[in-house]
């Protein structure tokens, strides 16, 4: 299967349900320098509900190649983008999305000489990603935000996984190339075609875990990770008005938890064995997982970060000797508690506790709600209070408590949940 100079860009869009798709369907075309090189792959999630979602333009073009899923049949995003990798034929360029976008005038051009000029600096497999700037259906063009955006770490999630963050580049107007990046992103990812055999979606993965497990495995199959440094395309963020997946499977749940054992077992986390043969779906040969723990700071089997990548400095992290890279990393707890305010029937709460404890019962962190935070819970729209907390830890705790005290009946009933 040759690749080589075809031009075509094999274009990967997971849909379920989404009434932004023709839109995006009909933006990138009219937007390419180049549509007759376009090749869509289409995982099309869909309902006979739905009269709206409709693929009926497309279905005869030649560039189209549709996969009909009725959506009582799906078992998730990744799965999902692993059925459309399989129409994978030979060309030069992919790009993966989502089914809510809105792309430049000469997109693809843009892309492919950003990932050329990288090739000639040495870069000879350059992935371009990242949490691209938003849009909103509902005011678009107005709002469109201006500025590129880079991927930050955030925060190892209890499950295992890592969450990460968008934020502007820093100097992104006297920006000539794209900058060095640590982490992959679902929505927006140009690379080579071949990508899709050496680093192919699982589809045992369920949703969260995705990215960083592509992350890694890419930059072990030799892709060096960049953020493009202009505006190419923009993302919907809010979901507003769209049904997803786990809205419809009632057995989501139990997906999702065994995505994120899948994912924990990868990266040999809390003390558990790889125990799996992953396959086709494992780390690749060029670079090991070590490797790129040293190149992004991060250390899976601790939960744990270098100061370094948590003050969102570029990638690669500063090469130690392996006492000093042992001693580097900072175990950073971060979570949401959601509360749902239906139970918080009292007006004159003084302060909440919030309490973290480990297994044992023995508290790990305490911070507690003020008046000052209580008052924004109450007052906003969302129907949860939404309690974040990070803190630095030796143990990672595995229980939270939220204790209201009222001013005039004092303790309240205590909420608490499992981590």
């Amino acid at each position: 299967m040759s690749t080589t100079g075809n031009g075509k860009i094999f274009i990967q869009i997971a849909s379920y349900r989404d009434p932004q798709l023709l839109p995006t369907l009909r933006d990138c075309i009219e937007n390419s320098d180049n549509p007759e090189n376009l090749v869509f792959s289409i995982s099309w999630q869909h309902s006979t509900e739905d009269s709206w979602d409709n693929m009926g333009e497309f279905k005869d073009d030649p560039r189209f190649k549709i996969i009909d899923i009725d959506y009582n049949e799906s078992k998730g995003a990744c799965w999902a983008r692993n059925k459309l990798q399989q129409q994978y034929d030979g060309e030069e360029y992919t790009l993966q999305l989502d089914s809510h976008h809105r792309f430049i005038k000469g997109w693809d051009t843009e892309l492919i000489n950003m990932l050329r000029d990288l090739q000639t600096k040495g870069f000879s497999k350059p992935l371009i990603t990242s949490y691209i700037s938003s849009f909103n259906p509902e005011t678009d063009p107005e709002g469109r935000t201006q500025v590129p955006w880079q991927m930050n770490f955030d925060r190892f999630i209890p499950e295992g996984a890592i969450f990460f963050l968008p934020a502007t580049i820093p100097n992104w107007e006297n920006l000539t190339e794209p900058v060095r990046g640590r982490f992959y992103s679902a929505h927006f990812a140009f690379t080579l075609g071949q990508f899709v055999h050496e680093v192919p979606h699982d589809p045992e993965y369920y949703f969260h875990g995705e990215e960083i497990s592509i992350a890694v495995r890419s930059y072990t199959w030799g892709y060096d990770i960049f953020h493009p440094h202009k505006i190419i395309a923009w993302h919907e963020y809010t979901r507003k008005g769209r049904t997803k997946q786990w809205d419809d499977d009632k057995t989501w749940g139990t997906k999702n938890s065994n995505s994120h054992l899948r994912n924990r077992k990868l990266f040999e986390m809390d003390g558990l064995s790889k125990d799996i043969d992953f396959g086709i779906y494992d780390f690749g040969t060029v670079r090991t997982l070590s490797d790129y723990e040293k190149f992004a700071g991060i250390s899976f089997k601790k939960r744990a970060v270098q100061k370094y990548t948590i003050d969102h400095k570029y990638a690669p992290n500063p090469i130690l000797s392996d006492e000093e890279f042992e001693g580097s990393f900072l175990s950073i707890f971060k979570h949401c508690i959601d509360i749902h305010k239906g139970g918080l029937v009292e007006t004159d709460y003084n302060f909440w506790a919030v309490i973290f404890e480990n297994d044992k019962g023995e508290t790990i962190h305490r911070k507690d709600c003020d008046e000052k935070e209580i008052r924004g819970f109450i007052t906003s729209p969302d129907p949860f209070a939404k309690i974040w907390r990070e803190f630095q830890v030796e143990e990672r705790p595995t229980k939270w408590i939220v204790w209201p005290h009222s001013q005039s009946k004092g303790w309240m009933d205590k909420i608490e949940g499992k981590l």
